[in-house]
C-alpha cells in the first residue's frame, strides 16, 4: 500500500488540498474559465465534497468539485493520480455522468430540463497512452457523420499533466506544469499556489486532514493485521471488502475512492465489487 502523506508534503495535485483550493470561488472561476473558454459570472456549491447517492442501496460518488454555473450548467472536476489508463478512467467518467444526471432529475426535473455538463479529470499521467496530449475533449458524435453531434450536452474532459502534444490556454499549460510539480509560472498559477501555502497555514484544515489520515490509517492497520493472521486468498479478500465497505459507510466515498486510498489491484477490485 502506498504511504500516506504528512501534512507538509501535500500539493496542490492530492484531492484533499485541490478541494480546499477550490473552495475559493475567484480561482475556481477563472479556472473554469481558462479551461473551457467561457465567461461565468457567479458559481454556486451545492455542497462542500458533494455525493451523490442514487438510492440508499445502490453505490454513491463523492465529488472532489461540483460547482453550477449561473445558467444551470454543472461541472465537476476530479483530481486523478492513481494510473487508471487501462480502462478504469473512461467507466468511472461515465458513471459520474450518470449520477449527476439522476441527481437532477431527482429533484422533480423532467429529462428535458437537464443541463450542459462537464466531467474533468486532472491526470499527473496519460490516461491514453501513446497519445501525449495535454487535453483530451470527448462529445458525443455519429460515427457516420463526423459533423453531427448527438446535442446531449454531455462533456468529458481528461488532461494530461505530463502531456506534450496539442496546445491549450497558456495560464492552465502553466497550471498543469504545477501540477506536475515545476515552479509556479504566471500570475494565475502563483495565485493557486499562493492558496495553496495559505491554506497549509491554517491549523484548523491541518487538524482536520490528520484526522482523516488517522481513520485511514486504522483501516490499513486492521487490514494488516487480518491479512497477516490469515495468510489464505479468501481471507485477504474478505479484509478488502470489509475496509472498502467501512469506507463507504463513514465516509461515503465511492467504492473506487476507497479502491485508490487501499491501492487495491484491477483484479482484486473486479472481485469485491461483486461482494459488495
Amino acid at each position: 500500500m502506498g504511504r500516506i502523506k504528512d501534512w507538509e508534503e501535500l500539493t496542490i495535485s492530492d484531492n484533499f488540498l485541490f478541494q480546499k483550493v477550490m473552495q475559493n470561488p475567484r480561482l475556481c472561476k477563472r479556472l473554469i474559465e481558462k479551461l473551457l473558454g467561457i465567461k461565468v459570472k457567479q458559481l454556486t456549491y451545492p455542497a462542500t465534497e458533494k455525493t451523490i447517492e442514487a438510492s440508499p442501496t445502490q453505490k454513491g460518488i463523492r465529488l472532489d468539485l461540483y460547482v453550477e454555473t449561473e445558467d444551470g450548467t454543472i461541472i465537476d472536476i476530479e483530481m486523478q493520480t492513481a494510473d487508471k489508463s487501462l480502462g478504469w478512467l473512461s467507466k468511472r467518467t461515465r458513471y459520474y455522468q450518470a449520477m449527476i444526471d439522476l441527481n437532477v432529475l431527482g429533484k422533480g426535473k423532467d429529462y428535458i430540463e437537464l443541463k450542459m455538463s462537464f466531467v474533468i479529470f486532472i491526470c499527473t499521467f496519460d490516461p491514453f497512452p501513446g497519445n501525449d496530449r495535454k487535453m483530451y475533449t470527448f462529445a458525443n458524435r455519429c460515427r457516420e457523420n463526423d459533423g453531427l453531434e448527438l446535442g446531449d450536452e454531455t462533456v468529458k474532459i481528461f488532461l494530461n499533466t505530463k502531456g506534450t502534444v496539442g496546445k491549450v490556454d497558456e495560464d492552465i499549460d502553466k497550471f498543469l506544469a504545477y501540477v506536475d510539480g515545476k515552479a509556479a509560472e504566471g500570475q494565475f498559477t502563483q495565485d493557486i499556489a499562493a492558496e495553496v501555502e495559505r491554506i497549509k497555514q491554517h491549523n484548523e484544515t491541518k487538524v482536520e486532514y490528520m484526522t482523516l489520515m488517522m481513520e485511514l490509517k486504522e483501516q490499513r492497520r486492521e487490514g494488516y493485521d487480518e491479512g497477516r493472521n490469515d495468510g489464505r486468498n479468501e481471507g485477504r479478500v474478505d479484509n478488502i471488502v470489509d475496509n472498502v465497505r467501512s469506507l463507504v459507510t463513514k465516509k461515503g466515498w465511492s467504492p473506487d475512492e476507497a479502491f485508490d486510498v487501499l491501492n487495491v489491484s484491477p483484479e482484486d477490485r473486479v472481485v469485491v465489487i461483486s461482494r459488495l
